[in-house]
């Protein structure tokens, strides 16, 4: 067997559980990458940032799940290519979404329902964006020893075709068919 096969990695634990991807037994999940994801998040501390801009309107005492998992949970996901809120309904059981959120696989409810994360999704204001943004800004700059004097971005649109007349969708003459067209920073 190859050595690089065999090896395994350490994650934090979670619920005093010691967590450990290992490459010789069964399949958990097929979504192993989100617990390296997590960690890297986790020491980032990015939706953790990013939830702080956002008012939580909701009654403390009704709170099933923290705004900063709920945003974790919906980051993870589009990371690990499900950029449809509707699978968060499928994902919310997933061991190695549950474990990547701080939570045991089979325990407890599960993550961050698809109605949940849509109400979240559309719940930011303007200024709560603008904040989000800021933020996200100040994380860039935190990863250089120093603030960089420029950056150059690289704009990228993406040709999302759609079936029929779907809202928000417009014929695209380069393309030639209608599409969403995402633009990507």
């Amino acid at each position: 067997m190859n050595d690089d096969i065999a090896s395994t990695f350490r994650f934090p634990a979670v619920g005093r559980k010691k967590v450990t991807a290992a490459f010789d037994g069964g399949r958990l999940t097929s979504d192993g990458g989100v617990l390296l994801l997590a960690q890297a998040e986790r020491t980032m501390g990015i939706c953790h940032r990013l939830a702080a801009c956002i008012a939580d309107w909701r009654d403390p005492a009704r709170v099933v799940h923290r705004l900063d998992d709920i945003l974790r949970a919906r980051v993870f996901a589009i990371a690990c290519g499900y950029e449809d809120a509707d699978d968060l309904d499928a994902l919310r059981d997933d061991p190695g979404f549950r474990l990547a959120l701080g939570k045991l696989p089979g325990s407890g409810v599960g993550l961050a329902s698809q109605p949940t994360m849509s109400r979240w999704e559309n719940a930011p204001t303007s200024r709560e964006l603008a904040r989000m943004m800021a933020a996200m800004i100040d994380i860039y700059c935190a990863s250089y020893p120093a603030p960089p004097a420029a950056v150059t971005l690289d704009i990228d649109d993406t040709c999302d075709v759609v079936h029929g007349y779907q809202q928000l969708s417009f014929w695209n003459g380069h393309h030639g068919e209608r599409c969403f067209l995402p633009i990507h920073v």
